[in-house]
């Protein structure tokens, strides 16, 4: 065992990390130092270990990056979903059921809806929709005909045909008004195809909602009736004798709602307006409570953007409690309850998992900085103060080398400094603050000035992914992440670490990570083993991240390995279907080149080149073959 190991424990590992807390007890760290996963929250026994899944997919020549999903994840989500409302509905003697939706938004993704669909199938679990291409799917995966199917977002008359053809075969469309104007072609167009729809009208709450989304509602919300819409929509069904299809009442405050006191805010305005509409003959049967259920991507259970201050058991508690309270108050019948939960149910059973095929130094390579004669004063002074650093000085030393960088810049910009004196400037620079910072770590506090240093002193990680494709939210707002080494967390990390992907952009890096209180600049990885592949794993992707990434740089979409758990296996677990990323020739043919063509180009250039006698022509079939060879294959590193 060596010391770094002996110096660091698996708790050590959960402190920096916080797998347990993000991980909501998907994801643990084994006892060898290996990620493990435990896919199905009904069989704890089972435990697959990350290693083993890297190791069989190389076997089986799957390329690297990848997405890694765990379908009984998704499994589980929708079960642990519908068991919790179910229980506590039971617990608080609510008259009403639990009929939920999954958004088709948050993951668009075939064989994700076609899990989501099976697993609800006991629970009569249905599909939300939000454009006519969802629609369309939904149509054709939730023929459940006890699921509820609900379609949000602006409508024109097409997508209202398509809503009320699910009518005619028998499904139980619900057809939610965003707009009062919708509700006027939606009556004309029921009565021309004699279809009695269920509607739904969508609420403009005055309750704010908490984080990144909170705009979703309030006076200036994008979609929602007002009191007196609401008021004109019930009016207008009255006098066309359709009353009796307006069934469910829609509110929705936001996405990854932070803090459950604006839940508890929103159920309760919501309640008091369900229970108003009901007391005019409104025959209601359903509230869709929207979506929002976050998740803890940062671990630190607090009202930051990445994380929440509650879990599953409080919110469902809190809708079911909030409504039963307001109906009992105002004497009328429990609502079926309705909710679009769709990042808890996906976020954590997907992740990315890549390999890190490079370091980048802070400072660059190291240059000699032996002294010579006549060398400047700069030079001379930055070598005296670097080799004279203790544990009594560091400070005074960090102000004198920093004055002495910024004299070196702007003597070099005016030509007094040569290009080699300062390399040996900045050199002995790199160099002081390391022995600073070995200073520092032996101390329990650090002034505000002096934590700069570790920062400046953090490596970056080259990982062959897209940040763009594949973690798009890191990129845009800021969403932390959760990165974990696959292996070898049962070994102290030593370097500071940031991650740059391989695309050509310079925002392409993560740099906001899980921290020790909230979140850090940088994060804590080994060093990296010229004669071991490191692979890093993103985790919690499995919501927006799967379905957001564009053709940035022509990467496209990555290798896919579906992971199923079994028991009677030695590893407890299989590849069920591997789903190739995009080749070359996909991506190109998407942004509409031919790939057939640009073969022929290059095969005309390589033709004019042998008739010149520049290229042999056995040379120039091998390089045509390495050309269409480059068309077929992956677009990401092979390394």
């Amino acid at each position: 065992m060596n010391l770094e190991t002996k110096n660091w424990s698996i708790e050590d590992a959960e402190k920096t990390y916080r797998v347990k807390r993000w991980g909501n007890g998907y994801f643990d760290i084994a006892d060898n130092g290996d990620l493990q996963v435990t896919p199905r929250f009904d069989e704890p026994n089972i435990k697959i270990n990350m290693k083993h899944v890297i190791d069989e997919m190389i076997e089986q020549g799957i390329e690297f990056p990848a997405v890694i999903r765990f379908h009984d994840i998704l499994r589980s989500q929708v079960s642990l979903l519908n068991q919790t409302f179910r229980t506590k509905i039971e617990e608080a003697n609510y008259q009403g059921q639990y009929q939920g939706v999954f958004p088709v938004k948050v993951n668009q993704m075939r064989e994700v809806i076609e899990e989501i669909v099976q697993a609800g199938k006991r629970f009569n679990y249905g599909l939300e929709a939000g454009s006519k291409p969802e629609l369309i799917a939904a149509l054709a995966y939730n023929t459940n005909k006890k699921a509820l199917t609900i379609l949000n977002g602006y409508k024109d008359e097409e997508y209202l045909r398509l809503a009320l053809l699910g009518t005619k075969i028998g499904r139980k469309i619900v057809i939610v008004i965003e707009k009062y104007s919708e509700l006027v072609m939606l009556a004309k167009l029921a009565q021309q195809l004699n279809v009695q729809p269920m509607i739904g009208i969508r609420t403009k709450m005055m309750v704010k909602g908490r984080g990144k989304w909170e705009s979703s509602s309030g006076e200036r919300a994008k979609f929602g009736l007002s009191i007196s819409e609401m008021l004109n929509a019930v009016n207008l069904l009255k006098q066309e004798n359709m009353l009796p299809c307006l069934q469910l009442l829609h509110f929705h405050i936001g996405s990854q709602l932070t803090d459950i006191r604006a839940i508890k805010e929103a159920v309760q305005e919501a309640s008091l307006i369900y229970t108003k509409l009901y007391h005019m003959d409104v025959p209601l049967k359903y509230v869709d409570v929207g979506g929002g259920l976050a998740v803890d991507y940062d671990g630190t259970q607090s009202t930051s953007d990445s994380s929440c201050n509650y879990g599953l058991e409080e919110y469902v508690a809190d809708i079911v409690n909030g409504f039963k309270q307001t109906c009992d108050l105002e004497g009328v019948p429990h609502p079926n309850l309705v909710s679009e939960s769709g990042r808890s149910i996906t976020a954590h059973h997907s992740c990315v998992v890549t390999k890190v095929i490079g370091e980048i130094h802070p400072g660059g390579a190291q240059y000699a900085t032996d002294k010579v004669d006549e060398e400047h004063f700069i030079v001379s002074n930055m070598r005296f103060y670097q080799s004279d650093i203790t544990a009594d000085n560091y400070q005074e030393s960090y102000n004198d080398i920093s004055q002495l960088k910024e004299q070196a810049v702007q003597a070099f910009k005016l030509g007094i400094l040569s290009l080699e004196e300062m390399a040996k400037t900045e050199t002995l620079y790199w160099q002081a603050l390391e022995q600073i910072n070995e200073e520092l770590s032996k101390l329990e506090f650090i002034s505000e000035e002096l934590k700069e240093i570790p920062e400046k002193l953090s490596s970056q990680y080259l990982a062959n992914f897209s940040i763009f494709q594949s973690a798009a939210d890191s990129w845009a707002i800021d969403q932390v992440l959760p990165i974990v080494p696959i292996s070898r967390l049962n070994e102290k990390p030593t370097k500071r670490c940031t991650f740059v992907d391989i695309t050509c952009d310079s925002d392409g890096k993560i740099d906001n990570f899980i921290g020790e209180e909230s979140t850090a600049n940088y994060i804590p990885m080994h060093k990296l083993d010229s004669g071991e592949d490191y692979y890093i794993g993103m985790f919690l992707t499995g919501a927006y991240q799967d379905v957001m990434g564009d053709m940035h740089n022509l990467f496209g979409r990555l290798n896919e390995a579906h992971i199923v758990s079994y028991d009677d296996d030695p590893n407890d677990f299989y590849i069920e279907e591997i789903v190739k990323g995009t080749s070359v020739d996909g991506v190109l043919s998407t942004m509409q080149y031919t790939p057939a063509i640009l073969a022929q180009a290059i095969k005309k250039e390589i033709d004019k080149e042998i008739v010149r006698g520049k290229i042999k022509p056995r040379e120039g079939v091998q390089l045509i073959d390495f050309y269409e060879e480059c068309l077929q294959g992956y677009t990401y590193l092979k390394i």
